[in-house]
């Protein structure tokens, strides 16, 4: 698949219509990182998890398997990335338990929050301190898009998220890394909506010749998990018929 690309969903639901893709016993997040290689953790969003629940996810999935989990709101929308030193530190404690199945670290910031240049530099440095993984940063107003902020991040190694829909984000899609971190939300209706044949086509395609990770985040209606598994048969098609 691609050069090294990861596709998953937000989160490891398997519902009835995709469960014959993921036979045998075991919890949910087991059958389903037997078949996908990715999961974002969404609730770390919302809520700490304790560092044994993190330890117990890292050992229920296979070696390739790897997870990003998302930096809490209480530091990206409660604290707006300030006097954050304990939060992160408790995050880092936490997650850091998931051990090398942790992939990457998402940062989703709110779309109020405009660029402050020496704010985030010292954020993402502290990002930096605190894990060894890809970092990515889903920012959703128009002065992260800039000029400056594609410099910062670049600076920082922070993989710019592609989002589906955008937000905030003007123009052209200009990457800050050579790794793709794309969240597909669903479109027209964001969070349900399935995506089409002809879109995931061009996902693949997108993907072809990258590395990095594809999620799924549609999940409201329970069309995640459908549109990843025929990304990923779309995504190997491909890659087989390079080999062929």
């Amino acid at each position: 698949m691609g050069l090294d690309t990861r596709i998953g969903c937000a989160g490891w639901s398997i519902d009835r219509q995709s469960a014959p893709r993921f036979p045998g016993d075991g919890s949910h997040l087991q059958r389903y990182a037997a078949v996908l290689t990715a999961a974002e953790i969404n609730s770390s969003f919302y809520k700490p998890h304790q560092a044994t629940t993190y330890a117990r996810w890292a050992a229920s999935v296979p070696a390739d398997f790897r997870f990003s989990v998302k930096l809490p709101r209480s530091i990206s929308h409660d604290q707006k990335l300030v006097d954050i030193d304990e939060l992160l530190a408790r995050f880092a404690a936490e997650a850091g338990t998931l051990g090398d199945k942790l992939g990457c670290v998402l940062v989703q910031l709110p779309p109020s929050l405009t660029l402050q240049p020496a704010v985030a530099d010292d954020f993402f440095a502290r990002l930096h301190d605190s894990f060894d993984c890809m970092l990515a940063c889903e920012a959703r107003h128009g002065s992260w898009f800039s000029d400056e902020a594609t410099e910062l991040l670049r600076r920082h190694r922070i993989t710019r998220v592609i989002a589906d829909p955008p937000a905030g984000q003007p123009g052209i899609y200009v990457p800050t890394t050579d790794l793709v971190y794309a969240r597909l939300h669903g479109s027209p209706r964001i969070y349900y909506s399935s995506y089409d044949e002809a879109y995931l086509d061009q996902v693949a395609a997108y993907l072809k010749d990258r590395s990095g990770w594809c999620i799924f985040d549609n999940t409201a209606s329970g069309a995640a998990l459908p549109n990843a598994l025929e990304l990923l048969d779309k995504v190997r098609t491909q890659s087989q018929s390079k080999t062929t």
